[in-house]
């Protein structure tokens, strides 16, 4: 399989396409669950943000999950401003796919998505998921706040424990604070409940993520 090296490499800012000041345009609600996948949110309630491969099938894996209140699909990481789908996949945006997932901490803590992220998908593969190969299908944890930030560096160590003792290589994730999250396009939002049947490419390593202390009370969100 011929692969485009340069969808493999992050883009200085200088080789970066340019973007635009407008926004994507996408609907206020989730079209399963009725919620708003727009701020506001309901006060108290916090923000996750994980790239693990196609979004598509990422969003899925969450928005049934109890005290998730919505999902959004969107692009995070990268350097260039609202960013199209289009541009995202030729590697020269340096935004990865990533799921916006709001959620209810005093019925689901962070800890809780954290192990969902880790055992949804393969964080050993780097700069792909399975047969998608590219920047945009890095695994990645965008923090939203020091909590976070902590939760997901100790979740990192443990799964690589794990993972070490089954037999895997090393957790490539990328760990960060959240940069601006760009909603992708109308059609993406909540795409396999639109499209019964649809592609989804995740698949974890079979790797049971050893789980840590309840996350307790956070600081405030700014999702």
């Amino acid at each position: 399989m011929h692969t485009d090296r340069k969808r493999l490499r992050m883009p200085g800012p200088g080789e970066a396409l340019p973007g635009r000041a407008e926004p994507t345009e996408v609907p206020t609600v989730h079209y399963v669950s009725g919620n708003r996948i727009k701020p506001p949110f309901p006060h108290g309630f916090r923000c996750a943000y994980f790239g693990m491969g196609c979004f598509w099938g990422a969003e899925r894996q969450f928005w049934e999950v109890p005290g998730v209140y919505s999902t959004a699909v969107g692009y995070q990481g990268g350097l260039t401003p609202n960013p199209t789908y289009p541009e995202v996949c030729t590697g020269a945006t340096g935004h990865a796919e990533v799921v916006m997932i709001v959620f209810d901490p005093d019925v689901l803590d962070y800890a809780s998505l954290l192990t969902a992220f880790w055992e949804g998908h393969d964080p050993t593969q780097w700069m792909r998921q399975g047969a998608d190969v590219g920047t945009q299908y890095r695994s990645a944890v965008f923090v939203a706040d020091d909590r976070q930030l902590h939760l997901a560096e100790a979740s990192r160590d443990r799964y690589q424990t794990a993972l070490a003792a089954a037999g895997f290589g090393a957790v490539v994730t990328e760990i960060a604070a959240a940069p601006e999250f760009y909603y992708a396009e109308e059609y993406h939002q909540q795409y396999l409940a639109k499209n019964l049947g649809g592609y989804c490419g995740l698949g974890g390593t079979g790797v049971e993520c050893p789980s840590g202390a309840r996350d307790g009370p956070d600081s405030e969100d700014p999702g």
